[in-house]
């Protein structure tokens, strides 16, 4: 993999790790179109770089809500109850994927990482965010509860309901900030608790991946690349954060459902076409 080819990968990832469209779908789609499938052992080299290069996605975070992460440190520390009490929920809704995600790894990689079971997916999600736009047409988008407000039920609710993402294509924001809508967050404060909790699921499937496959990956694709697709990633995360939150709030999810559904036809119409063998 050459350093542009990393630094494609790193944006794309960037730009779709928090919003409601996949960042799996997109990354298997780029590595596709990029040929990083053909040789079995680049494919497996680039699938961790494509979970470690998350680490770039979890730095954009991790600095545009500094304020709020010092939050929860401090309380962890026992010197913000506040902070603490948010920290406990982050834990509280990351623990199903902790324990899910140990048990489902292998059986998802080998039988959902396909073309079908991401079009699939990409086209349900589609659905669900349609469904919620029309359950929430008219609501006051200033109206519900703030992260603050978040109860242990209304945690583990999101939590169960980021596990559905392990489905290659279903989106792991997207089910947090619908989860969120559904236990009555008001839109800022969906978005702000999927991106905290993206923090702890992402950094542990980046420490887990680094530790099975990142020697391997370093030796087969370079550091260089690796790092420019760091670099591509923090870079493109923040933008697409900051552009995401506002955007949310005075769009809702429904632009996002029309644009799954359009790439889920585009995809199944070129493989049934014949256009993308091999995908």
């Amino acid at each position: 993999m050459t350093w542009y080819e990393a630094l494609i990968l790193g944006i794309v990832e960037g730009l779709t790790e928090y919003l409601p469209v996949s960042s799996t779908g997109h990354l298997i789609l780029t590595q596709w179109l990029l040929g990083l499938n053909a040789d079995p052992q680049t494919e497996a080299a680039v699938n961790s770089f494509n979970i470690i290069v998350q680490a770039g996605a979890i730095a954009a975070v991790l600095g545009l809500y500094r304020q709020r992460v010092g939050q929860m440190i401090r309380g962890l520390l026992g010197r913000d109850e506040e902070g603490r009490r948010l920290a406990l929920m982050l834990i509280a809704a990351f623990m199903p994927a902790a324990v899910l995600g140990v048990l489902l790894a292998d059986p998802i990689e080998r039988h959902l990482f396909a073309p079908w079971p991401v079009i699939a997916a990409l086209a349900a999600g589609g659905l669900l965010m349609l469904g919620v736009a029309r359950w929430r047409r008219g609501a006051d988008e200033a109206d519900g509860k703030e992260v603050e407000q978040i109860d242990l039920r209304m945690a583990l609710l999101i939590g169960f309901a980021q596990c559905l993402a392990m489905w290659p294509g279903t989106s792991r924001s997207m089910m947090t900030i619908v989860a969120a809508f559904l236990v009555g967050l008001r839109p800022r404060a969906a978005a702000e608790f999927s991106f905290l909790l993206g923090l702890v699921t992402l950094g542990a499937a980046t420490v887990y991946k680094s530790a099975q496959g990142g020697t391997q990956m370093v030796e087969q694709l370079g550091a260089f690349p690796i790092l420019v697709g760091l670099v591509g990633a923090t870079v493109s995360a923040a933008l697409a954060v900051k552009w995401f939150v506002r955007f949310l709030t005075r769009n809702g999810l429904a632009p996002f459902g029309w644009y799954r559904l359009a790439l889920s036809a585009v995809l199944a119409g070129l493989i049934l076409s014949g256009v993308m063998e091999g995908f």
